[in-house]
């Protein structure tokens, strides 16, 4: 009866242990889909689910035993939607292939095929004795179908760009439509005729429905309004206003009193139907809100995001009562099962989840969340550690016991050279400067009119050096606080900024795809680096400032000399972005990073690729190298940290254990330990047995010393489960989905 709710299992061994009445805290993926799963439709009576992806397929799947009852081949381009029919016998789908077809839902078998429209069919839905098929495409007409013979019964036409939606009336005697024409239409559905045009929206009309009671509609736009109609006399009743971006669905609660809308603002709004006042505004989600649902019972709100998280809201209050973690990108369907206890998911991850509720509520965790961790850096000392979150907040922790030391404000930090101060950014457009010791702020430093991307400090440690989303750099004096030197020049947003290690120049990179040398004393531009193609990810000095390297989206690699601004070499080699070049310590190499999932190491002089590091199985993001330049160390998306020998190009050790992308990883200045942090929201400090971790050899032990952070999600990567007994058949499946072995 152990609870292993979001527990970090990596490589325990569990051989011939007893497991009756484990909790897990997660069920089994829904497995079967090879590419992203766009959306989820129940059955009416709730006890089938369909799903459909973008691998073209439907999925029907059993809701209390989680088994694929079978699989829906035939559409040859993306699924736009599907819809079971009233009695749940039969499916409706879409698709980009311009088609709509019928399925049986025992048998899986395509019934009919109904072809004419022109272009993606963007929805479909059946009558109610299911004898007729409605249905909206972006050949700008609508078309009813007879389902028996598969034949064109009407053809709708009025509107004058594509059509974004249909759906008939409660009753079925009428239909409405919306369009990017900005109008919405009402039809006949018997005869054909169009009975109304609606006008007010100033954008395209995305989606429309009905009232409950069919007296009213419902359309909401680009235009960031909802808006209700009378549909006898067409008239506009009310404009619900208070979204400030794109409204990506509505919809009514299950009396009929309510409209939940949600949006690309990140919030949910819930709105009094007659009325047409906003009742609530549900906000916690940190991007925008793709899809949302009621509970049964009206009691409770579903929602799911593009920050990969679902949460779960109480209607009456507003407040939001769950978040649920495990997706790793933006969920594209959410829904409650019939007992209102589990929740089903989908996502662009190309998995389906299920969300046991009523149990996770009774232990999720309290305290010690931190947000996913953005950024660790050790102190000049190696004695205290900074790290910043997503949640705003930088925090100060001892590296001996893992305690945190203090928390101050920001979206980004640096300590000073001498370690007694921590500098934060913030997304106030300010930089503030942090006694460590009291945690009192010293000074403000306001100029800047755009974010903050980056600072740096001199090398004398009396100025420090912000870049800025308003095109500029500043120099700023850290006792005094003034901005004494302002450097314009670049025409987008300057990413990043390094000193050159004499101290008198900076180099910039910027979206403007340019990179640029200043005097630090004077304030003037010295060179323009032109030739990038794309985004400019990272310059930097070579270690005797004689060259300058930079890396690009374009997928190349740039040497530029330092004193005329001429390009030295240009390395090609790289299939996808590249994120990080950096020169090695003795100036006769360079190695780089890239979204290709390899680390390359390129000879200075020939400019020829010397080896190619391969191991990690998604994008690397970042590299850091040992002071000697014996050892790479590289981070990426696939949640592990690989430490690599220079020279053979040979991986040493693999660090396992965090349950999401690596954010960051830094080395002490001893070389004894290194820092990691990562969407998992923990930070991880990790040593080796023989010593420092800088010199570590494949013989080493690494592990991890402490852990700080609630971790996101279950993690049993390697774990051993030969003979345990008491697992059910379902949590053996999610061991094996999680990475143990049996």
């Amino acid at each position: 009866h152990v609870r292993f709710y979001q527990t970090c299992l990596t490589k325990v061994n569990f051989t011939n242990a007893s497991m009756n009445g484990i909790y897990f805290g997660e069920y089994a993926n829904l497995e079967g889909h090879s590419d992203l799963v766009l959306g989820i439709q129940f059955s009416p009576d709730r006890t089938k689910v369909a799903s459909y992806s973008r691998d073209t397929t439907i999925r029907i799947w059993d809701t209390a035993s989680s088994n694929q009852l079978c699989v829906l081949k035939g559409h040859s381009d993306g699924i736009r939607g599907v819809q079971f029919s009233h009695d749940g016998s039969k499916i409706v789908s879409c698709s980009r292939d311009k088609t709509v077809r019928i399925w049986d839902v025992l048998s899986g078998q395509n019934i009919q095929i109904l072809e004419g429209h022109a272009f993606t069919v963007s929805a479909a839905q059946f009558s109610l004795d299911c004898s007729k098929i409605v249905s909206s495409s972006l050949d700008n007409t609508i078309r009813i179908w007879d389902v028996s013979s598969g034949k064109q019964v009407k053809l709708l036409e009025g509107h004058s760009n594509s059509v974004n939606t249909v759906q008939f009336s409660p009753d079925y005697s009428k239909i409405v439509s919306c369009s990017e024409d900005e109008g919405i239409r009402i039809w006949d559905a018997s005869s054909g005729t169009q009975l109304q045009l609606l006008e007010g929206h100033s954008n395209d009309v995305v989606g429309v429905h009905f009232t409950p009671d069919g007296l009213n509609i419902i359309s909401y736009s680009k235009d960031k309004t909802i808006r209700r109609w009378d549909v006898v006399s067409g008239q506009q009743i009310q404009i619900l206003e208070g979204h400030t971006e794109n409204i990506n669905g509505i919809q009514f609660s299950p009396d009929g009193s309510k409209i939940l809308s949600y949006s690309d603002d990140n919030t949910l709004r819930l709105w009094n139907l007659l009325s047409g006042k906003q009742i609530q505004v549900l906000e916690g989600h940190t991007n925008l809100v793709a899809i949302a649902r009621f509970s049964s019972d009206g009691s409770k709100i579903v929602s799911g995001s593009n920050d990969h998280t679902i949460r779960l809201w109480d209607v009456s209050s507003g407040k939001q009562i769950q978040v649920l973690e495990g997706h790793s990108s933006t969920i594209t369907g959410v829904g409650f099962f019939s007992n209102d206890h589990k929740i089903l998911s989908c996502s662009l991850d190309n998995t389906i989840r299920i969300w046991d509720i009523a149990l996770e509520k009774k232990i999720q965790l309290t305290g010690g969340d931190l947000g996913i961790i953005m950024d660790t850096k050790f102190s000049p000392n190696g004695s205290k550690i900074v790290s910043r979150s997503n949640d705003k907040t930088i925090r100060l922790w001892d590296v001996q016991s893992g305690r945190q030391i203090q928390v101050f404000e920001g979206s980004g930090a640096l300590f000073s050279l001498d370690g007694s101060k921590v500098i934060s950014y913030s997304s106030d457009k300010t930089i503030r400067i942090w006694d460590i010791l009291s945690g009192k702020q010293l000074q403000l430093l306001k100029g800047h009119s755009g974010l903050i991307y980056d600072i740096q400090f001199l090398s004398d440690n009396s100025g420090l050096v912000s870049c800025s989303g308003d095109t500029t750099i500043r120099i700023w004096n850290i006792s005094s606080g003034r901005q004494i030197q302002l450097f314009r020049g670049h025409a987008d947003g300057v990413k990043r900024v390094k000193i050159s290690p004499d101290g008198s120049k900076i180099v910039s990179c910027s979206d403007d795809r340019t990179i640029r040398v200043w005097n630090i004393s004077s304030g003037n531009q010295i060179l323009s680096l032109k030739g990038h193609i794309k985004r400019v990810r990272n310059a930097s000095f070579s270690p005797d400032g004689t060259k300058i390297i930079s890396c690009s989206d374009d997928k190349t690699i740039r040497i530029w000399d330092t004193s005329s601004g001429n390009q030295i070499l240009l390395l090609k080699g790289h299939q996808q972005f590249v994120l990080d070049a950096q020169f090695f310590p003795d100036n006769t190499k360079i190695v780089s990073c890239s979204a290709d999932n390899t680390i390359r190491i390129w000879d200075i002089f020939t400019g020829k690729q010397i080896q190619i590091l391969e191991g990690h199985s998604d994008w690397v993001f970042g590299i850091k190298l040992s002071p000697d330049g014996s050892k790479i160390f590289s981070r990426s998306e696939d949640k592990t940290i690989r430490i690599w020998d220079a020279s053979s190009g040979k991986q040493i050790q693999l660090l396992e254990g965090h349950n999401g992308a690596i954010r960051s990883i830094d080395i002490s200045s001893d070389g004894s330990k290194l820092i990691s942090s990562s969407t998992d929201k923990t930070i991880r400090l990790w040593g080796s047995d023989n010593g420092k971790i800088i010199d570590v050899t494949e013989r080493s032990s690494v592990d991890y010393i402490w852990k700080v952070g609630n971790q996101v999600g279950l993690s049993m990567k390697s774990s051993i489960w030969k003979d345990t007994k008491g697992l059910t058949p379902q949590q053996k499946l999610l061991v094996k989905q999680r990475g143990g072995t049996f």
